[in-house]
Order: structure tokens, then C-alpha cells, then sequence
């Protein structure tokens, strides 16, 4: 057992107690406007302390959504703040998630020459716990600028030897396979060296399950949407953090179609759990798998580091929810529509 505290599990699971309920996502699906979600949230849900300060007749979808981004991350901070070298790689694991996410928004920003958009949607709270030069960032205009504003960091030795090819575009989804990678090889080691016995199981049985959606979601998306070659497809999977093998890998980048990959895919024992949920989009499995697995765990883990990640993945799934029912009535969306595409 690692130092976690069992605070942190009564901690997490009393947090996860006051998560949104069906009462609350089908009176916020009731709303007529951004104005009376916001108006919603700040006076009967958990995030009202994070938005007590904003006017309702002064509400921006953008700020809204920032605050909200802002308060999951402190809420998944405070967790951290225990005499554990768990709690302390979660707390890294989540900059660095949050930091790769950005790069990679920078990245397809880049390609599509729109780069002044970059600091409009960063979230502030960051600045003060990445090393990366923000404002560089923020106005590097082309690679070599963007190189320099990751100057000392990581992110740059992996990235310094990629560069644009003859139409100016960069290998963005190989680019981000490599940052995922870096990500997950840091809370690999994290586990390795800070937990032993059932609380290591349940750490790399639950990140690899994971990992094996997220490169079955890829093959889906890369195969129908870019129509790359299987080697091209395979050069962009993690399968060193993966429990499905190279072979049944290299069968579904050769599949022929999205129905043949999702049956070898069932055919392995964590890809019969597609079975057991429901998802209106091939997209929507991973993080639905992802929410399956999380409340599994707040719920019977007996680790109290198991408890903690879990707890952070079902809070950005709400979150994301949370947005989606924004998006979805900004734009005057079918309630029923916007219900389907909830996780929860």
C-alpha cells in the first residue's frame, strides 16, 4: 500500500457525492439559454463557488467554461495535497495532460495558419503550474517560434526534430502520439515505483484498459476519416501500454472495415465490455468505458489511489457533459439529442 491517505478515498467520494444527479441534468436540459444553465449551476450544484463572482446578465459561454475548467482542476488538486508520492504524480500527471492537450490545440492551430485564436481558449490557471513561456506561445506565429517557447522543457526534445512538410503542415497525429506516450511513460514509472500488490494491479489494469479503447478509437478514426496504410495507422498506436497484443493490433490497421475492427476488437476480453454500454457514436466509447471503469472503482476500490484518478476522470466526464448541455442549448439543440450524447 502506498502513503495515500485513506482521507483522500471519504475525500473523493464525498466530492463525487455532490456530482450533478438525473434531477439536475434534466432541469438544466429544461433551460432556455446559456444565462439560465449558468443560473442553474451557481444555485443549486457543487460548482457555485465557482462561479459565485459572475453576473447572470454578463455570462459568457467561453468564461463560464473556463471557470468551470478552473475549478475541476482545483478540486482535483486539493486531493493532491498529501504526503504521497502518488497524490504528488497525480498532480503532474494532470498539468501534463493539460499541458499536451494545449500543445496539440497549438499544433492544429498552426496547420491551419490561425494561431491568434490560441490564447483566447487558454486556460489561465495553468500559467502557474507550467514551465512552458506561455506568452511565447501565444505569439509564436510558425514552428521554429513554437520550438523556441518550449525551450527547457520536455515537450521540445520530443518535438524539436519534427517540421512542416512542403505544404506547411505538420504530423500532428503522430506528434500527439508521442506526447500521450511521454505522458503515460511518466505514470507508468509513477506506479512502479510507488505502489506494490492490488494497488498497482488496479493502477495499470485500469490505464491500460484505457489506453487499449484509445487505440481502437484511433484505428476507427485514422482508417475513416484519413484512409491511412495499416503501417501509418500502426505507426500512431501506444502499444507498449497496451494489454492487447501486437498481432491482434496489426489485425485491426489491416481490417478492412469499421465493422470488422469492431468485431476483432470484441473479441478480446476487455473489448466485450462495448457490449454492456450504450454510445449513440463510435467516439463516445472510450470515455464511456472510461466512465464505467471510474465509478466501478469510487465505488468498491479499496485504494485510496485508485480512488483519487477515478475520481478525476468521472469529473471531467461531468464536465464534459456539463458542456456539451451548453453547447447543445446555445445552439438550440433537441434536449432528447443532447441527453443522447450525455455520459452519466
Amino acid at each position: 500500500m502506498s502513503k495515500t491517505s485513506y482521507a483522500v478515498s471519504a475525500k473523493a467520494r464525498s466530492k463525487y457525492g455532490r456530482f450533478l444527479s438525473d434531477r439536475d441534468y434534466q432541469s438544466i436540459l429544461a433551460c432556455q439559454s446559456v444565462t439560465e444553465v449558468m443560473i442553474y449551476l451557481k444555485s443549486h450544484t457543487h460548482f457555485a463557488s465557482a462561479l459565485s463572482d459572475v453576473n447572470e446578465r454578463d455570462v459568457h459561454r467561453g468564461r463560464l467554461e473556463m471557470l468551470l475548467r478552473q475549478y475541476i482542476f482545483n478540486e482535483f488538486d486539493s486531493l493532491c495535497r498529501y504526503d504521497s508520492g502518488v497524490s504528488e504524480g497525480f498532480s503532474r500527471y494532470v498539468v501534463e495532460k493539460s499541458e499536451v492537450e494545449q500543445i496539440i490545440r497549438f499544433l492544429v492551430l498552426l496547420n491551419s495558419h490561425s494561431t491568434e485564436k490560441f490564447i483566447f481558449q487558454f486556460p489561465a490557471f495553468l500559467s502557474k503550474h507550467t514551465e512552458i513561456d506561455v506568452n511565447k506561445l501565444a505569439n509564436a506565429r510558425d514552428y521554429n517560434e513554437f520550438l523556441t517557447a518550449l525551450g527547457g522543457t520536455s515537450y521540445y526534445t520530443i518535438l524539436k526534430d519534427f517540421r512542416p512538410d512542403e505544404k506547411g503542415s505538420l504530423p500532428v497525429s503522430v506528434m500527439e502520439n508521442k506526447l500521450y506516450a511521454h505522458v503515460l511513460r511518466h505514470m507508468y514509472t509513477l506506479i512502479k515505483k510507488q505502489t506494490k500488490g492490488s494497488e498497482r494491479r488496479e493502477l495499470e489494469k485500469f490505464f491500460r484498459t484505457l489506453n487499449d479503447y484509445s487505440i481502437f478509437s484511433r484505428i476507427l478514426r485514422l482508417k475513416k476519416y484519413y484512409q491511412l496504410s495499416p503501417e501509418v495507422i500502426k505507426s500512431n498506436m501506444l502499444p507498449e501500454f497496451s494489454s492487447l497484443s501486437p498481432k491482434l493490433i496489426d489485425r485491426m490497421c489491416a481490417a478492412e472495415s469499421s465493422a470488422e475492427v469492431f468485431q476483432i476488437m470484441q473479441s478480446t476480453g476487455c473489448g466485450r465490455m462495448i457490449g454492456k454500454i450504450s454510445y449513440t457514436y463510435a467516439g463516445d466509447i472510450t470515455p464511456r468505458v472510461q466512465h464505467r471503469l471510474a465509478k466501478h472503482n469510487i465505488h468498491f476500490s479499496v485504494n485510496p489511489s485508485v480512488v483519487m484518478i477515478s475520481f478525476m476522470f468521472l469529473a471531467e466526464i461531468e464536465l464534459m457533459n456539463v458542456i456539451c448541455m451548453i453547447e447543445g442549448i446555445r445552439y438550440q439543440i433537441d434536449p432528447k439529442t443532447i441527453q443522447s450524447l450525455l455520459i452519466h
